[in-house]
Formats: structure tokens, C-alpha cells, sequence
């Protein structure tokens, strides 16, 4: 194997382990611009990887063949709306702390998967391995080229969905009235609720839009990487998502570089452990690897980076 397959592999399994990281991140993007933190992306991811694990694999015991995927990942999108809208409510209409209620969510999902999925599945604590999950898809031509054959035109379906989604984001949070309204409750609602904006509507859409990304997100680890859900699928994946929306600036293209960076973490952990001289070295030491450069990231970026205005901070209309 010559320097270019070995790099073109590395980039590879970066953007595998990078595109759920993404399509989380992206979703806390939507929702932190709105004025609403989520916390709650960790256990929302668990929804989407549970929900999509379930839903695939009554798909293709009921005959749906390579469509079953599909159907479980729609299943994931539609699933983690319905949960963040929990947050939403508790947060915004209720005007809980948006903090604990994060946390709730996350331990919430966690136990709710574990149940259904020992429920369903007889006493077991995982699904079944899926008989047709997602498979790369070989471009023709393209994948041929030295290191780019290999590192970009040989991925999974949900790596090209969540290129596509990072510039659609871009574009409608910078380029579209809807974005300007989205970040304008985010920065001063109370200007936002004078000339006629929603507040309300708009943290709803931004929470709404979270739990479907993070949704795709945990969907996307279990439909490629997994091929199945169980209690450490998601693993803390949601909260390196938090970092890289902190780290991304608030801005799509910057959180998916920061995704990629965090990506870019496991896929080294995974791919040094293919070399002998590695095997000397306890696993657990690469294991805390992405975790580790999140504390660092966190500490060091963290002092320069500035968040929406009102981030954190329920609105009353009463006291503007």
C-alpha cells in the first residue's frame, strides 16, 4: 500500500466518524442561534440511532430490501423532532432552565432506549445486527483517482446528504430572511418581537431543527459504522457535537471543519491501532483521545469565541 491509499484511507474513516459529529453539530447550530442551548443533542442522537436501528430492521424483515435503510433513517429525523419537542416546550413555553433540561433529555433518551429496546427485543440490550444497512457508494470514474478515489468518492450516502446540508445551512442562515430572523431572536429578541417576529415560533424551528439533525446524526452511526443500536453506540458523540459548534464559531462551514478536526481525532485512534507497534499500548489510551483534544479545544477556543447574545435566556414578552 503506497503514501497516497494510506492517506486517502485516513480521510476516509475521517469523514465516516466526521458526518454524524456534523449533521449533530449542525442541528445545535440551528438551536443555539435561536437563543436555545441544547445539551440535550447527546440524548437525541441516542433517539435517532435507537429509532433508526428499529425502524430498519422491521423494514427489511417486512420485505422493504435496500430501501429499509432509508425508511429508518427518515424514522430518526421524524423521531428526534418529536423529542426535542420536549425541550421545546420546557424551555420555551415554560421557561425552564435550558441547561438542566438538556440534561434531563440526555438521561431521559438514554433510559427510554435501553427499556424499548430490551422490551422489543426480548431481554436483549442491543438490536439485532442489520441485515442491509447503508454501504459506501463507489463513484465510477472518480474513484479511481490516486488519494481522492479513496478519500472522498468511496463514502456512505449520509457523507455526500450532510456536504449538501452544510452549504444549504450556510445559505439559509446567511443569505435568507429566514436566517436573519433566526439569528435576530438569538441576538436581541426583544427588537426581533418589536418589528414582528415570532420569538416564540422561531426557538420552536430552531429546537425542531436540532432534533431532526441530531436525529440524522445518530442515525448515521448506526445505519454505517455499528449496524445496530446498543447502550454505548452514541457514546458521548453529542457533547464533542457541542464542542465543535463552539469551536465552529456558531457558523455551519466553520462547526463541519471543527466536526472534521474532531472526526479527524477518532479516525487516528482507529487507524494507528492497525499498526503493530501500537498493540504495546492500552486501548483505553486511544479511546480518550477525541475526548481529550475536546477538553483542550474547549479551554483554549473557548475565551475567543463569541455566542449569540441572548444564548441561554428565556424571553418574556412582558419585560421587553
Amino acid at each position: 500500500m503506497n503514501v497516497a491509499e494510506i492517506l486517502g484511507q485516513l480521510v476516509n474513516i475521517t469523514l465516516v466518524f466526521s458526518t454524524a459529529l456534523i449533521f449533530t453539530a449542525l442541528g445545535g447550530l440551528f438551536s443555539e442561534r435561536s437563543g436555545v442551548i441544547n445539551i440535550g443533542l447527546e440524548g437525541l442522537m441516542v433517539v435517532g440511532a435507537f429509532s433508526s436501528a428499529v425502524i430498519t430492521d422491521y423494514a427489511t424483515k417486512g420485505g422493504m430490501g435496500q430501501g429499509s435503510p432509508w425508511v429508518g433513517l427518515l424514522a430518526a429525523m421524524v423521531f428526534g423532532i418529536v423529542f426535542s419537542l420536549l425541550h421545546a416546550v420546557a424551555t420555551i413555553t415554560f421557561k425552564a432552565d435550558q441547561t438542566i433540561v438538556g440534561v434531563v433529555i440526555n438521561i431521559l433518551a438514554s433510559g427510554l432506549a435501553i427499556y424499548l429496546t430490551k422490551s422489543i427485543y426480548e431481554g436483549s440490550g442491543q438490536t439485532p445486527t442489520l441485515d442491509i444497512p447503508f454501504h459506501k457508494w463507489v463513484i465510477p470514474g472518480l474513484s479511481d483517482i490516486p488519494f481522492l478515489g479513496d478519500a472522498i468518492f468511496t463514502a456512505y450516502p449520509t457523507t455526500y446528504i450532510v456536504i449538501v446540508l452544510c452549504i444549504i445551512g450556510y445559505f439559509v442562515l446567511f443569505r435568507t430572511p429566514f436566517g436573519l430572523r433566526l439569528r435576530a431572536v438569538g441576538e436581541h429578541p426583544s427588537s426581533a418581537d418589536t418589528v414582528g417576529i415570532s420569538v416564540t415560533k422561531y426557538r420552536y424551528i430552531g429546537v425542531m431543527l436540532s432534533g431532526a439533525m441530531a436525529g440524522l446524526g445518530g442515525a448515521t452511526i448506526t445505519l454505517t459504522t455499528t449496524s445496530g443500536f446498543a447502550h454505548n453506540t452514541i457514546s458521548g458523540q453529542g457533547f464533542i457535537a457541542i464542542a465543535a459548534v463552539i469551536f465552529g464559531r456558531w457558523n455551519p462551514l466553520g462547526v463541519a471543519g471543527a466536526a472534521i478536526f474532531f472526526g479527524f481525532a477518532q479516525a487516528l485512534r482507529t487507524w494507528m491501532q492497525l499498526f503493530d507497534w501500537a498493540r504495546d499500548i492500552p486501548s483505553e489510551v486511544f479511546y480518550m483521545l477525541p475526548y481529550i483534544l475536546t477538553l483542550l479545544v474547549l479551554a483554549v477556543f473557548t475565551k475567543r469565541s463569541f455566542a449569540p447574545a441572548a444564548l441561554g435566556e428565556p424571553y418574556d414578552p412582558a419585560k421587553r
